[in-house]
Order: C-alpha cells, then structure tokens, then sequence
C-alpha cells in the first residue's frame, strides 16, 4: 500500500495577522466559510503578487476547506496567478472584436517589444504576458488590462507607449525604493 504525502501548512505561521484579519472579515459576511475562497485568493495575490502552493495551503487550513477545492476555485478564476508573474500583468483581449479591430498586429509589437510570448515574464520581472478570452471593450476594441486599468481602441504605437510608460514608472519606484534603503543604512 502506498502512503500519499499531504501537506499541510498552519495558517497562524504563514499568513500575516492583516491576511488573516483581511480573510476573517470576508469569512464572517458570507454564509459558509469556504464562500469567501475567491475573496482570500485575491487578498494573498493582493499582498504577494501570486497565490503559491503553501499560500493556497495555508487558505484552505485558515478557511477549513479541502486545499483541491481552493484550487478548483483558483485555476477557473483567470485572474488568480498560480505563478510568479511581473509587476505588470498584461492581459491582451484575443476575441473576435479585437482579432477584427488589430488584435494580431498589436500581439506583435508587444512581443517584439518586450521580447517575451504569451505566458512569459520580462527578464527584469516588471511585464508577463497573458491572452484574455474577453474584457468586455467589444465596442471599443482592441482592448487590453493592465493593473485593473482597462486600455481600448489600440494601435501597435499606443500599446507600446503604455508598456513604456509603466516601465517609467517602474524604475522610478524601484530608485526610490533603492534610495530609502540606502538611506537607512
């Protein structure tokens, strides 16, 4: 008989007291516990960047669900990343709208620009790309989000002007953040 391996991951020493404050309070508005799954993925993706195993774990053990169904949850909702991803999140519409309006086009510029592919992150981890079945800019097509912000009616130019300057405005947040560091030292 073989023995599977589980894991398990004691919440209290994972999480932070404001995750699991931020989680509680979604867990006390909902009728059952394992409703507020969704809510406690986004505020781990919120506070890390990404939902890891031993973060999924550590969910689950805290909102006393089975870890495969908080996965089930986190793999349907496109918006949970399961993987390290940049700092910048670009979700490019691939529908029929926006493959009408320039999809392809404005795919190529990005990739070429950032010289990564669907599913890839930048060397210096601020861009990954990602397709989106749909952002609901249909009217206003091609569309893209980045961060929440919704980008439409694009060309190749303006897709490229945005990635520049999101990168602007990483860099300068990354020299503050260098700077304060140094100052305490």
């Amino acid at each position: 008989m073989d023995i599977i391996k589980t894991t398990t991951i004691d919440f209290s020493h994972y999480l932070t007291e404001q995750e699991i404050s931020a989680i509680e309070h979604e867990a006390s508005i909902m009728e059952y516990r394992e409703a507020a799954g969704i809510e406690a993925l986004k505020i781990i993706q919120e506070h890390r960047g990404w939902v890891s195993d031993d973060s999924l774990y550590a969910i689950a053990d805290l909102l006393q669900m089975p870890s495969a169904q908080l996965e089930e949850v986190a793999t349907f909702y496109n918006l949970i990343y399961r993987q390290k991803v940049g700092q910048y999140v670009i979700h490019l519409c691939d529908s029929i709208s926006c493959h009408l309006q320039g999809y392809d086009e404005i795919l190529a510029a990005i990739k070429a620009h950032l010289n990564i592919d669907y599913g890839q992150t930048t060397n210096d981890g601020v861009f990954t790309l990602l397709s989106n079945v749909c952002l609901g800019g249909c009217d206003k097509a091609p569309t893209m989000m980045i961060a929440k912000q919704h980008y439409q009616q694009l060309t190749p130019e303006s897709a490229i002007d945005i990635l520049t300057t999101l990168k602007e405005k990483a860099v300068t947040a990354k020299t503050k953040k260098t700077k304060g560091s140094n100052a305490n030292d």
